[in-house]
């Protein structure tokens, strides 16, 4: 099988005709960020934010011409909104543009419909280093220790984790060009860009593109039946995770943080994010409690001492529970062999399995439900 063309792509892609002017989409500057590897192709269609509904068809048209391409393994094309009606759009080039634009948040009507999956939640922190996808990976470890079908999607686009905490090598396959089959070990099914793209490249990716990525992630994968997916999202409370939190229908957040009081007022933050959108907070976790040495067992509370045990306190928020600062969670992980599976009757391993516990209790019996906004 020969291998795609940037040219190729652009050369089919002009024989998509935008409605209204009569032209097609390349010489209209609506194609940007066009990506090929290894026979995936991905790029942007900028278009009016009012125009978004009526533009899906051309999107699936475009998609469809390229997917027709000797070459073209897979293709992911979604629509943006970054420039206004009228400003001039950048040609297409191989990298995605370096510069980002803020837009209008979508209204919480536009939620993804997603068929077989009894529930969802976000486990999110208010910033980033307080290893909210290392206990994400490993609450979902635990949950399907119990038999529960898990769902695990990596949402956070600049730094995916996933693969390499997982032990995931490979890239999913697509059965039908339109849709992505989800990567599985340790019998949980997984998706992330960090499958479609090499561990060192760097995601220089707009913000209306990096929400367009996330919502699609979850629209074109063959999730199947789950119990439940877990979604683990980016750090902070920008326009991605406010995205999230809009467009996805969760049943719950559970909030990560360390005990230090910076770390404890971003996470405040998150959970009022979730809380603004109608989305029930289900608990703080407060990680990286205390450290332990490995040598002698002496402990240390270097950032303090159930700081975020107090915070949920102040918020009425569930305190889940603390997992220690230790050097065997973080090995473990590296090695693609969290420590629920690698060391499965721990004391690391009961832990995790404690919060697991009260997440799913807090989740059984619950219907999921479209968020809505509430900005008193």
């Amino acid at each position: 099988m020969s291998m795609v063309t940037e040219q190729q792509i652009l050369d089919i892609l002009r024989t998509i005709v935008e409605p209204q002017s009569k032209k097609d989409i390349v010489s209209l500057g609506m194609i940007s960020g066009l990506i090929i590897k290894e026979g995936n192709v991905g790029f942007s269609i900028e278009v009016d934010p009012a125009q978004a509904a009526e533009m899906e068809t051309l999107r699936k048209s475009a998609e469809k011409a390229v997917h027709a391409l000797d070459g073209v393994l897979s293709v992911s094309a979604i629509l943006t909104a970054d420039n206004a009606p009228g400003q001039a759009k950048p040609q297409a080039s191989s990298q995605p543009p370096k510069t980002a634009s803020s837009t209008p948040s979508p209204g919480p009507g536009n939620k993804i419909e997603l068929k077989g999956i009894k529930h969802i939640i976000a486990v999110a922190s208010g910033k980033g280093g307080v290893g909210k996808s290392t206990t994400a990976i490993n609450l979902a470890l635990s949950l399907a220790k119990q038999g529960l079908k898990i769902g695990l999607m990596d949402a956070d686009i600049y730094g995916p984790s996933q693969p390499r905490m997982m032990g995931i090598t490979g890239k999913p396959s697509s059965p039908d060009g339109k849709t992505l089959l989800p990567m599985e070990r340790h019998g949980i099914k997984c998706m992330s860009v960090g499958f479609l793209v090499a561990e060192d490249t760097p995601m220089i990716w707009r913000g209306p593109m990096v929400q367009s990525a996330l919502t699609q992630m979850l629209r074109d994968v063959v999730w199947g039946e789950l119990d439940l997916l877990i979604v683990d999202m980016p750090p902070g409370t920008g326009d991605a995770q406010l995205t999230m939190a809009q467009q996805v229908p969760l049943n719950g957040a559970v909030i990560v943080s360390t005990p230090q009081d910076i770390a404890l007022l971003d996470a405040r933050k998150g959970l009022n994010m979730f809380r603004k959108v109608d989305v029930p907070v289900l608990g703080i976790i407060e990680n990286m409690s205390v450290y332990i040495c490995p040598e002698c067992g002496h402990e240390a509370h270097i950032f303090g001492e159930h700081g975020a045990r107090a915070e949920a306190e102040k918020m009425e928020t569930p305190f889940l529970g603390e997992m220690p600062l230790h050097i065997d969670i973080r090995m473990t992980s590296d090695e693609g062999e969290p420590i629920v599976i690698s060391s499965p009757d721990g004391e690391h391993a009961k832990r995790y399995a404690s919060i697991a516990d009260k997440v799913w209790s807090s989740l059984a019996g619950s219907e999921r439900k479209a968020p809505s906004i509430s900005m008193e």
